[in-house]
């Protein structure tokens, strides 16, 4: 068995700043160790990114580059191989043992703005298929690497499956990888992405990737069946970087972040829970946001943030106050209506280097409640701008949420009338391949034909249910413009809105609005999204909560189908679509007749043992 810190570290793909890994298994992965301020751009020159000057990248890039238009050509390709195993009665980061995790071999990937990269993914799972998908990244032109099974791809079949996934990274900034295989991410099938690229503030120490996610005492398949006719339970715990303290035992041991005296530091968060929305914030220290998801933004200080499933967040932290320690606490608002914990005061420690060591003595204040809504104050450093005061309401841009609760399981998420249930073996992909566009209903499809055109969609949150909960709503292939949301009210309150024009057209920001790949659907409430239909795919549109998209949370948008099929049939994806083919080929051999365990979910975020009683409670 791994060590403890080992395990926990590969489990969730990332290793804390204190845990010695296994070198990087190649030259240029060990190339990637290199600080910044030592490289060379292309032309064998200095780098100008320096800690005094992180704005500026490399010759005829910088902070003001508008990506997605125009990358860097580093003519160097990073190679990863992710192995997933799994292992039974597996002793957590805070004492506890679990029945079944999941585990990926990699540290964090690592790449620079403009580098190819090549990720063999390997499936020595017993008994699940996988997909792996890479948050956030545009995959321009690039669908069939977008790993969402049964939309992009087959599922990697277990016991020895592999994929090769091809991608450039043509943004930069934090973000990370998850399974899409139902709810497998939840037992430990994800890990950090770091790109290299420039920043809107100088900084001196990059602190690496730190994330955060809930921690529960069941697996996440479990818990889906769990779920599917109970409200979710609190998460057993809260990690950070992968490691804990236990609530009740005391056993584990606090993720603990070095601070230089009089230095700059650059952290970035990320929330990988699959339930629990996160506020964070540092004992009287306060927070720079220098980007938020994977857009660059004008520097932004905070008290506090709210940080929600699959968000991220980079933010600078100057080492200004007395050397000591320091709590960095994770809190709840929103009266739990977008997550609670068991553990009442989930925490890790930032100490200064040179100072004695020990627990904080101040607990600090509970920062003021977020609500469940994300901050809409950013103002992203490269501008869009489209006119949102022109915006029409028609029942073809509306998206309605809704909660069925009349049948069995007794919880379906249900978008325009249908839960999304995909079919593993014939992906949206492989219809359009075939020309064929007579799509099940249960695929949700939603087809977007014009080219290069901004698009709009208002999502509309139960505004007549009972209860309506917040979404953290994340758009594959694209960042979207948040043109608007209802009026702000806590979402215990359950004010019910609906898109007014005359009155809500006001409330609307077209010129340079925030810009990300997920932000929160209020409660009973309303979001009114942008995008520019400038790269076809099939690209979901989800709820990140796991238990969400699990009962069918989720659309596909069907971009520009007839230049899609050119694409997927063309020369230039010939490599990809064969593998694409060869998985395929490798599934269906496996599912239906050879899985012991057949999807009970939409597919998409299930399965193999049954709810342990004690949970009931």
């Amino acid at each position: 068995m791994k060590s403890l810190a080992g395990a926990v570290a590969l489990m969730l793909g990332i290793l804390a700043p204190t845990i010695t890994a296994a070198p990087p298994a190649t030259l240029a992965q060990r190339d990637l160790l290199t600080p910044l301020e030592g490289r060379q751009d292309a032309a064998g020159l200095p780098s100008c990114n320096t800690p005094s000057n992180r704005a500026c990248w490399t010759t005829g890039f910088d902070i003001n580059t508008d990506y997605e238009l125009k990358t860097p050509t580093t003519n160097v390709t990073r190679k990863y191989t992710l192995v997933l195993t799994e292992a039974t009665n597996w002793k957590g980061p805070d004492g506890f043992v679990k029945e079944r995790v999941m585990l990926v071999n990699s540290p964090t990937i690592f790449a620079d703005w403009g580098d190819n990269l090549e990720i063999t993914v390997i499936n020595n799972l017993q008994t699940n298929g996988t997909s792996i998908h890479w948050h956030g990244l545009r995959q321009l032109n690039n669908n069939l690497n977008d790993g969402v099974n049964g939309v992009t791809e087959c599922p990697i079949p277990p016991k020895g499956g592999k994929k090769l996934y091809r991608f450039r990274a043509v943004q930069y900034g934090t973000t990370w990888y998850h399974s899409h295989f139902s709810a497998q991410y939840g037992n430990g099938v994800v890990g950090g992405i770091q790109i290299n690229g420039p920043a809107s503030l100088p900084y001196d120490i990059d602190l690496g990737v730190f994330p955060i996610t809930d921690w529960y005492n069941l697996t996440a398949d479990q818990l889906v069946l769990y779920t599917q006719n109970n409200g979710p339970p609190f998460s057993d715990n809260v990690l950070f970087n992968g490691t804990a303290v236990h609530p009740f035992t005391g056993e584990g041991k606090y993720a603990n972040v070095t601070l230089t005296p009089g230095k700059r530091h650059r952290l970035r968060l990320i929330n990988t829970s699959v339930e629990n929305h996160f506020q964070v914030s540092l004992v009287n220290h306060t927070m720079t946001i220098i980007a938020a998801d994977l857009v660059p933004v004008n520097a932004l200080t905070v008290d506090s943030l709210f940080l929600g499933v699959g968000q991220r967040y980079d933010v600078t932290i100057d080492a200004s106050r007395t050397p000591g320690n320091y709590w960095f606490n994770v809190t709840y608002g929103g009266s739990n209506l977008c997550g609670g914990s068991n553990n009442k005061f989930p925490a890790a420690i930032f100490h200064y280097a040179g100072a004695p060591g020990g627990l904080p003595t101040d607990p600090g204040v509970a920062p003021v409640d977020h609500n469940c809504l994300d901050n809409m104050d950013l103002t992203p450093v490269v501008k869009r701008s489209v006119p949102a005061n022109s915006f029409v309401k028609k029942p073809e841009n509306t998206l309605d949420v809704h909660l069925d609760t009349t049948g069995t399981p007794l919880f379906v998420w249900k978008v325009n009338g249908s839960a999304i249930n995909i079919d593993w073996n014939n992906p949206v992909d492989d219809y359009v391949m075939k020309g064929n566009l007579s799509f099940p209903t249960a695929d949700n499809i939603v087809e977007v034909d014009a080219a290069d055109q901004w698009t709009y969609w208002l999502i509309e949150n139960d505004p007549e249910a009972v209860i309506s909960l917040p979404h953290p709503m994340h758009l594959h292939g694209h960042d979207f413009l948040v043109l608007g949301k209802s009026p702000v009210s806590p979402p215990g309150a359950q004010v019910a809105y609906t898109f007014d024009p005359s009155t809500d057209l006001a409330r609307l920001v077209g010129t340079n609005p925030v810009r990300r790949d997920v932000t929160m659907l209020p409660a009973k409430g309303w979001l009114l999204l942008a995008f520019k239909t400038d790269n076809p795919g099939a690209w979901l549109l989800h709820c990140h909560i796991a238990w969400h998209v699990s009962g069918g949370l989720s659309v596909v948008f069907l971009e520009r189908a007839s230049d899609l099929r050119a694409q997927l049939n063309g020369a230039a994806a010939a490599a990809d679509k064969a593998e694409f083919e060869r998985v395929c080929a490798a599934w269906r051999d496996y599912y239906p007749a050879n899985d012991p365990f057949h999807k009970v979910d939409s597919g998409l975020k299930q399965r193999f043992v049954e709810v342990s009683e004690w949970l009931i409670r």
